[in-house]
């Protein structure tokens, strides 16, 4: 159940994605994430103030800090990269953030990694080389080239956020991780503001109300699964991403779907498939 709840908070925030890809063509990465970052922090105001009981440790703060700050990066660099490649390739590209974090978590949290986890992650990363195979068929214009590096870039900040997702969600509840992140990007982001921001037309709105509502249910799922499970069992989740970026990329953006990306989409679902029932076999055999 806590998987399936992972792949629900990713499924959510792919969806997202395609929004967020939308708005960033229109109005740029600054004020896309901007506006969201906004809308989003009063949404989770409105959720986490009325109901908190004492205010988080210094401890808890400092573990908001880094991952509010390491969120901040990992987003300017994703969304300005997604307006310049296709969505499955950019998400593709991220699918490094997961294996990353898979060592990660070991080094950073002394959890166990497990050789069904390696295993795992190892083929679901081999998928991802599947279809990394068929981009490769086309030349890549300067400016794919430039929005590659950034959403690479992103990728290794996401890779440390999986690991921070689980530290936070060890002394956190959610609706409190995701009020402080929104709070946290939103202050990161609001300081090149005089300098850059512009107020975006009345037509841009419900987007990005939209994409900040799909953001905060997002973060309230994926804060709720790693509270319950470890990150190097849930990490394999974020290849799920895939499938999600081709059905919008294909629907919104009309951007073909090749061969190689199938395939390897099959192998990152198979993955994930039998990771989560093996986990579950192991949980039923540990209750007797």
């Amino acid at each position: 159940f806590v998987f399936s709840i992972a792949v629900l908070g990713i499924a959510v925030f792919s969806s997202m994605d395609a929004i967020m890809k939308v708005l960033v063509i229109e109005i740029g990465a600054y004020d896309t994430l901007l506006w969201r970052t906004l809308a989003g922090a009063i949404l989770t105001g409105l959720i986490y103030l009325p109901r908190r009981g004492a205010w988080p440790s210094r401890a808890t703060i400092r573990v908001h800090l880094i991952r509010g700050s390491v969120s901040a990066v990992m987003a300017v660099t994703f969304f300005w990269g997604l307006a310049r490649v296709p969505m499955a390739q950019a998400i593709a590209l991220t699918f490094i953030a997961p294996l990353l974090a898979l060592f990660g978590a070991g080094f950073l949290l002394k959890e166990h990694i497990s050789r069904r986890a390696i295993i795992a992650s190892l083929v679901a990363f081999a998928g991802v080389g599947v279809i990394m195979l068929g981009q490769a068929a086309s030349a890549p214009s300067p400016d794919r080239f430039r929005g590659t590096v950034a959403v690479l870039l992103s990728a290794v900040c996401y890779a440390y956020n999986i690991v921070l997702m689980r530290q936070q969600a060890l002394v956190a509840g959610p609706q409190e991780v995701a009020f402080f992140q929104s709070v946290i990007v939103l202050a990161i982001l609001a300081a090149g503001a005089p300098f850059m921001a512009h107020v975006p037309d009345l037509r841009h709105v419900p987007a990005i109300v939209g994409a900040a509502v799909l953001a905060t249910v997002s973060l309230l799922l994926l804060a709720w699964a790693y509270a319950r499970g470890e990150a190097n069992y849930l990490a394999p989740t974020e290849y799920t991403a895939f499938i999600w970026a081709s059905l919008w990329g294909w629907v919104v953006f009309s951007e073909k779907i090749a061969l190689y990306t199938l395939a390897g989409a099959a192998l990152i679902i198979a993955v994930c498939l039998i990771a989560a029932r093996r986990r579950s076999i192991e949980n039923v055999e540990a209750a007797f």
